[in-house]
């Protein structure tokens, strides 16, 4: 495995690839939630590397893990940003042509907008608990997570995973809570995006409802698979790992 940082659109950046040990096959490139990192996806990108046999690119966006740390606030672009500008970028410093783009939450917004407005191929798109607009839901759990933030020990445990956990976090919350947040929408995009889908969402999570599934489901113009996870919450690779690997890799499999 490939270790290291990377320029990309004025940051330096942390990633992991794992090489491919099977022909022709897609890379995975894997964009994490809100508040993830490289080493917050733990072991799941290798084991989806190793059932696959796909080349495999993991990496932390700016502000987030080992990444150059956040110096200015989100603007509520900032995931169309990443998809548009970091994203490309990196894809062609590391040479990666047509990948299959893994997202988690604000990752599976950023691949959905990616694939629909960078005017690049796709192979296709695996999300995992995406957002496409803003509901009282995403809201009301955004502003618990504030609270949590300031009453627990929840800075200390992001630690683990950000080089200034409270940078992480600030930059994430204050900007889904910011009143001018609350009109983001990405559906624009869902018509143009043609790649095979696959959907994966937890029927107890607590960020979103099957309304972003089903958004996805009747707008975009690629075939859409959705997945609806029984005993699951925002975190589909964690709460049900078996079934999601399945997923994917059954999902892969079809379009390679």
């Amino acid at each position: 495995m490939q270790t290291g940082f990377i320029q990309a659109a004025g940051h330096n950046l942390e990633y992991q690839l794992i090489p491919a040990h099977q022909l022709n096959r897609p890379t995975l490139v894997f964009l994490h939630e809100g508040l993830g990192s490289v080493a917050m996806w733990r072991d799941f990108p290798a084991k989806v590397a190793a059932a696959t046999g796909c080349r495999t690119l993991v990496y932390s966006r700016y502000g987030y893990g080992q990444s150059d740390v956040l110096t200015e606030s989100f603007s509520v672009r900032y995931m169309h940003d990443e998809a548009l500008i970091a994203l490309p970028e990196l894809l062609d410093c590391l040479q990666i042509d047509k990948p299959v783009l893994v997202g988690h939450s604000d990752g599976g917004s950023i691949a959905l907008i990616h694939a629909g407005g960078a005017g690049r191929e796709v192979a296709g798109l695996i999300l995992m608990a995406p957002h496409v607009f803003v509901e009282d839901l995403s809201i009301a759990s955004i502003a618990q997570a504030k609270v949590t933030f300031e009453t627990t020990d929840l800075a200390q445990k992001l630690g683990k995973y950000h080089s200034d956990s409270a940078k992480t976090f600030w930059g994430w919350n204050d900007i889904w809570l910011h009143p001018d947040f609350r009109a983001w929408n990405i559906e624009e995009v869902l018509p143009q995006v043609t790649c095979p889908v696959l959907a994966l969402q937890g029927e107890d999570d607590e960020y979103g409802t099957p309304a972003q599934a089903d958004a996805i489901r009747r707008q975009a113009a690629g075939e859409v698979e959705v997945l609806m996870l029984a005993d699951c919450r925002h975190s589909p690779h964690k709460d049900q790992p078996q079934a999601t690997l399945a997923a994917m890799a059954g999902f892969i499999e079809r379009i390679s």
